[in-house]
């Protein structure tokens, strides 16, 4: 095991004992990897930071973004190795509504009730009078998708009902939500145009849990979750993007659809056999053809894109 990757797991461990850390402004927050360490673990990210040291990847690729198809993101970041950022098993809300933002991590652990006195008491000696799912949902900010590591857990394991997901999509602008875990009043959060990803639905409130972390590295299924990563999700599935990547995948994915849109209209024609076009055309006037026909598009598209 390499000395970063150890230094990581220390971190988290120590992070996830600890039950409070000072942040600049002097506010106690729970168990939260602070400004630097999110820095820290992520050196690679090429965009500014919010408050909270997250990475903020722009809200221009992030409306890009919404084009992504789950292949396009899965062919760039299986290019770079990256075989465990995809999560699904999950109940969709909306289906049909793609979900981007930037992730906002909690993490809870099932009740233990020493060690749920001793966060108690830290907290009313800073003036927090409760350590709950709201305490977490407070801190939202616009374009935030809440990503909660609640341990699959189904009865009380239920992060919002229909008032606390419609002010989760008031603070978030209608990012979304994704839950390893539980919801509650379907029906009326149904009713609410914000996406979201859960494991089960039940009526219990959520309980016999404790919270112990916001924005620190969690579990979601298969995969590693930093907070500040580009979270796509569709009908299929959750992706969590490492914001280094995000560039390149949408890049990658332009290229994508102009070669499949080329690909259709020269189905249309009826002059060409499948092995023909694709997914490279064989033909050399073929080749040159589309070559034009991307170089075309691409200025096209971000001409588009700079008017905006």
């Amino acid at each position: 095991m390499n000395r970063d990757l150890v230094r990581l797991c220390v971190a988290a461990i120590l992070y996830g004992c600890a039950w409070f850390v000072f942040m600049p402004a002097s506010v106690a927050q729970l168990l939260s990897f602070p400004p630097q360490e999110l820095v820290d673990y992520s050196p690679q990210n090429p965009f500014d930071r919010l408050a909270d040291g997250r990475p903020k990847v722009p809200d221009d690729l992030i409306e890009q973004a919404r084009g992504l198809s789950s292949e396009e993101v899965w062919a760039v970041l299986e290019g770079k190795g990256l075989h465990n950022q995809y999560a699904d098993g999950f109940q969709v809300l909306h289906p049909g509504k793609t979900m981007v933002g930037r992730a906002f991590t909690v993490q809870f652990m099932p009740m233990r009730s020493d060690v749920d006195d001793v966060a108690k008491a830290k907290a009313r000696a800073r003036g927090i009078r409760r350590l709950t799912n709201q305490t977490a949902i407070d801190m939202l900010q616009p374009g935030d998708v809440l990503v909660v590591d609640l341990f699959g857990k189904k009865v009380n394991g239920t992060i919002v009902g229909d008032n606390l997901f419609y002010y989760v999509m008031q603070a978030t602008h209608g990012a979304g939500l994704v839950v390893d875990g539980s919801v509650r009043d379907l029906d009326g959060i149904s009713e609410i145009d914000m996406p979201a990803y859960f494991r089960s639905v039940d009526p219990t409130p959520i309980g016999d849990v404790m919270l112990t972390g916001i924005n620190l590295p969690i579990r979601m299924g298969g995969v590693t979750v930093m907070p500040g990563d580009l979270v796509v999700g569709d009908r299929e599935g959750v992706y969590f993007i490492p914001p280094q990547f995000v560039r390149e995948i949408l890049d990658t994915a332009d290229e994508t659809h102009i070669h499949d849109e080329w690909t259709k209209k020269k189905f249309a024609e009826g002059k060409y056999r499948s092995s023909e076009i694709y997914s490279s055309p064989t033909d050399p006037k073929l080749q040159q053809e589309y070559r034009e026909y991307l170089k075309k598009r691409l200025e096209e598209i971000r001409k588009q894109r700079s008017s905006k």
